[in-house]
């Protein structure tokens, strides 16, 4: 299949397989949630009546005060004690095969393309990091919100649109499926699309 270069009267040669595949919601599911999963810390962490410091010594004698026995101050039901079911440090990551986290792309990558919201240009024509070339750029292009997607990063292209809400700028290493399914609109150069084609043929 041939996709159209912005700007210009010339299409590019893209692969049916990476950009022509039908849409499989559960697979996309699966791929953004794991990917999300991934992404979470994991590192919340609260202590038990083991690892609350002090209370070695049973406070008093078991039997003859009149008060309920008790045989440490770190008790989950004293002031200060350890907490009754402490949370611990986990990871939430979750298992996904190399073949299913690429073929959940393809599927998003083509959805982009029937809904007509990837947009390829020859190049990102930001040459200063100015706010007013990129929304110059934008404007050009009709996208308000979206990803741009570059080769590799460019300076002038992230400070430039640092201060434009809703866009988000990266490189094919940094694409995730979470932000390309979250886009109004995906803005891809020749290079990042060659780029993206061989990584996920």
């Amino acid at each position: 299949m041939e996709l159209a270069v912005t700007g210009k009267k010339t299409k590019i040669e893209v692969s049916d397989a990476v950009f022509g595949r039908d849409f499989s919601e559960p697979l996309v599911h699966q791929v953004v949630t794991a990917y999300l999963a991934g992404a979470r810390a994991g590192t919340k962490a609260q202590k038990n009546r083991s690892a609350v410091s002090g209370g070695g010594r049973k406070p008093w004698k078991q039997k003859g005060t009149g008060r309920a026995r008790a045989g440490t101050i770190r008790s989950p039901i004293w002031r200060g004690g350890g907490k009754t079911f402490a949370a611990t440090p986990r990871d939430h990551s979750q298992k996904l095969n190399k073949k299913m986290y690429r073929a959940g792309m393809q599927s998003i990558l083509s959805e982009l393309v029937r809904q007509d919201r990837l947009k390829v240009v020859d190049k990102f024509d930001i040459s200063a990091p100015k706010t007013k070339d990129a929304v110059a750029f934008l404007d050009k292009l009709g996208v308000t919100s979206g990803t741009l997607v570059m080769e590799e990063m460019s300076p002038e292209v992230l400070l430039a649109t640092r201060n434009i809400p809703g866009i988000y700028v990266t490189d094919v290493a940094g694409l995730d499926p979470a932000s390309l399914v979250s886009s109004d609109d995906v803005v891809m150069t020749v290079d990042a699309l060659q780029k993206v084609q061989e990584w996920l043929a």
